[in-house]
């Protein structure tokens, strides 16, 4: 599945690149990649067996007809005629990330107990893209079992100081003496 989903966004990258249309078209695949997932979203109902192309095509084009690029909106139709809906969420997934990897851009997954302000989300940001040499964008997750702290996922590092990671490293050292 993987190599197919590739195969697909290198053809869309490829394909906005040439029109210049990379920036409409990320953030596009972006809102896609957001609505498509869930038990209500789009992809439940074309990846529905019993639903035919023609359906999901109206479908489609009732709902992002009017919306998204008509590349993307091209390509989500192919999907459908060549009966492979389950390749569009990780090509559109797969063709954000090129995007960003094009544009120096990538995403840090921030995990804090408490919400951050949108100073702190900035400063955060400015940090990281000095420390990594790329334009860092926050996907913030809030969960208050870390307690206190931050853990920081980023192009390949991961740093990890919530309160609830340095209790689970204190009992493990004292259960070892």
């Amino acid at each position: 599945m993987a190599d197919l989903s590739t195969r697909y966004a290198a053809a869309l990258f490829e394909l906005s690149a040439e029109k210049g249309s990379m920036d409409i078209v990320m953030q596009h695949a972006q809102f896609l990649c957001d609505t498509f997932p869930g038990e209500e979203g789009a992809l439940r109902i074309l990846t529905h067996p019993l639903i035919t192309a023609s359906d999901k095509n109206v479908f489609i084009d009732k709902v992002y007809g009017l919306t998204i690029h008509q590349d993307l909106l091209g390509f989500i139709k192919l999907a459908i005629a060549k009966n492979r809906e389950t390749f569009l969420l990780p090509a559109l997934t797969k063709l954000v990330e090129m995007i960003k990897l094009h544009r120096f851009q990538i995403t840090a997954r921030v995990v804090s107990a408490v919400p951050l302000s949108g100073s702190q989300v900035a400063q955060l940001s400015n940090i990281l893209t000095k420390k990594v040499g790329k334009k860092v964008e926050i996907d913030l997750v809030v969960n208050p079992s870390a307690i206190a702290g931050i853990s920081v996922h980023v192009d390949g590092y991961f740093l990890d100081r919530t309160v609830k990671t340095m209790l689970k490293n204190m009992k493990e050292s004292l259960e070892i003496v």
